[in-house]
């Protein structure tokens, strides 16, 4: 059957009985993302015999976002009034990056602009300020210059060597005492430290001394300067979300004594402004959710909306994104309840007979699922075959190979680990990250964000996925790690299949805190490795970002234990900053 438009209406999904549809990739197809290739399961007749005489459960809580408060949420910063303000501050903002006269003022005005996280309207500008501090490597900068120089044009994609640093060092390579009471010099060599790839030693030595004197420094500061050191030992600016950033940011910048105000009311209206965008978003995204029926029917599966949606803003924060953050929440959310359906509801032979319906991609294989999976499986084959209809529609791209090996290769992942649980096999640590990069969701959201942004073209839809094959492996990299540093205690405690955690304490003989350093050195060194695909990737910056952008999130969102398990606390406080709580302008 030939793949057209007819056969992919959106009029044909939606009840169990809608006609079938047939994939175009060969079955069982294997796709190769990143440093390794996922074989297809086949799971062991021994296990798949086993009876589940009692489901098991991870007793996640209600959502605590009723969807009528959502619906009810409002801002006034939806007139025109608002738009055109914006507009003159935006040239205001402009004429102050053109005015800025020596290279030392147009870095901190970059920066302060990047982290107020309104760069984005004045791409052009920045980028004649940064060809200009480029330009100008004869002057003789201290030690805070030469960093943020340094850290701005790593960030630009600008080639700049870190023996920058080498007058800061005595003969013998350690950098001088003299330095080490410095503390904006300290904290911003700190910063740029972390924009360092693998084999930069002088930049880890960089990180290690400026850690060491800012850390037997930071209890005798006090007020904003305390906090930034504090806040940047504990995740360093380049890790960070952006959208968390700019928040936190904006409170710091208005209480300076160097403010700009036009700059101040630029990022707390423009802040204000996309807040109101994902309300908008937000509330079309309840009334998909809750017509899913995943609620009622998938009762053992997380229902977090609000929280998955957090993911989808943190890869792609800016406004103009918004066809992206809807699709991405919505994979977020399915696979989420398919990720728990495989880790704690199904029996082994439902969950075989899932997977092959994966890797069918047929309608008719709805036949031979349990009533629970049914709806799932059907949420997961018309969304994507709904992208598929759009890309057609939209861009004369069939994209359907894509999505559905992304669905094959995480099944296929899913039910590595489920067969490791029900053998009781303790995976070496190596054995298991080989798997778990793919079962913690990376490939497929990202494989999602570059095809949702609309940045692929006909032409260049095998070589865009394939050039960013190794950004993909080390954002889902570090994004499996901070998922596991933190949700580990939790799954450790309800018998969950060993994490990396586990694994290396097992395979290591170390304690729990000691397998935790190992797993914070692995991060690290997958940053340097990410830093450096995105420093020779030729794809667009804007995707580019979104896979830096996915670790930060992660990093985030795993920050304070649960993530998305537990939406209380932390998590529930960003979220209504994010999507709730507007600025006082």
């Amino acid at each position: 059957m030939e793949l057209t438009l007819a056969s992919l209406s959106p009029l044909a999904f939606g009840a169990v009985n809608c006609r079938k549809i047939f994939a175009l990739a060969p079955p069982r197809m294997r796709i190769k993302q990143g440093r390794s290739e996922l074989p297809y399961l086949t799971i062991t007749s021994k296990i798949d015999e086993l009876q589940v005489t009692e489901r098991r459960s991870a007793n996640y809580h209600p959502s605590i976002w009723d969807p009528k408060f959502i619906e009810s949420l409002s801002t006034p910063y939806t007139s025109d009034d608002f738009s055109n303000r914006l507009e003159d501050l935006k040239e205001e903002a402009k004429r102050l990056i053109k005015d800025a006269r020596d290279t030392s003022s147009r870095l901190e005005l970059i920066d302060s602009i990047q982290r107020l996280g309104v760069a984005y309207h004045l791409e052009e500008e920045i980028k004649e300020a940064i060809d200009l501090v480029h330009l100008d490597d004869t002057t003789t900068y201290d030690l805070f210059t030469t960093a943020l120089r340094f850290r701005l044009l790593r960030q630009h994609g600008y080639s700049i060597s870190s023996d920058v640093f080498d007058k800061f060092r005595s003969k013998d390579g350690r950098f001088m005492d003299g330095i080490s009471q410095d503390i904006a010099g300290l904290l911003s060599l700190y910063e740029a430290s972390h924009l360092g790839v693998e084999g930069e030693d002088d930049l880890e030595e960089a990180r290690r001394f400026s850690t060491m004197h800012l850390k037997g420094l930071v209890g005798n500061l006090e007020g904003d300067l305390a906090d930034q050191v504090q806040q940047s030992l504990e995740v360093p600016l380049h890790w960070r979300m952006p959208r968390l950033e700019a928040r936190n940011f904006i409170d710091i910048y208005q209480r300076r004594n160097t403010k700009n105000s036009a700059l101040l009311e630029l990022a707390k209206l423009d802040y204000n402004l996309v807040q109101s965008v994902y309300q908008k978003e937000l509330k079309e995204l309840t009334r998909w959710w809750t017509d899913l029926g995943f609620k009622e029917n998938l009762s053992f599966s997380r229902d977090r909306l609000m929280e998955n949606y957090l993911w989808s803003m943190g890869f792609t924060p800016e406004p103009h994104f918004s066809k992206c953050r809807i699709g991405l929440t919505k994979f977020i959310c399915i696979f989420s309840a398919v990720d728990d359906m495989y880790d704690i509801y199904g029996s082994p032979d439902e969950l075989r007979r899932f997977t092959d319906a994966v890797n069918r991609w047929d309608i008719e294989a709805l036949e031979d699922l349990p009533e629970y999976m049914k709806i799932c499986y059907l949420a997961t084959y018309n969304f994507a075959n709904e992208m598929v209809y759009d890309a057609l529609k939209d861009h004369g791209l069939n994209i359907l190979p894509y999505i559905r090996n992304q669905w094959v290769n995480l099944c296929a992942a899913y039910s590595i680990e489920m067969q490791w649980f029900y053998s009781g096999h303790k995976p070496s640590i190596d054995e298991y990250l080989g798997n778990a990069w793919t079962s913690v969701g990376g490939p497929g959201m990202m494989t999602h964000v570059y095809l949702l942004m609309d940045c692929v073209t006909k032409g260049n839809l095998n070589d865009c996925l394939d050039q960013a094959s190794n950004l993909f492996y080390w954002s889902s990299f570090i994004t499996r790690l901070s998922d596991d540093l933190g949700t580990s205690s939790a799954e450790i405690a309800r018998g969950d299949v060993a994490k990396s955690i586990e694994c290396f304490m097992i395979e290591k003989h170390i304690s729990e805190e000691q397998a935790r350093d190992q797993v914070g050195q692995l991060i690290s060194h997958s940053w340097k490795k990410l830093n450096e695909e995105s420093a020779k990737s030729s794809l667009p910056k804007s995707a580019i970002n979104s896979t830096l952008n996915m670790a930060r999130t992660a990093q985030c969102i795993f920050q304070v234990g649960g993530g998305i398990g537990t939406s209380t606390g932390v998590t529930e406080d960003r979220l209504t900053s994010f999507i709730i709580k507007p600025f006082d302008i």
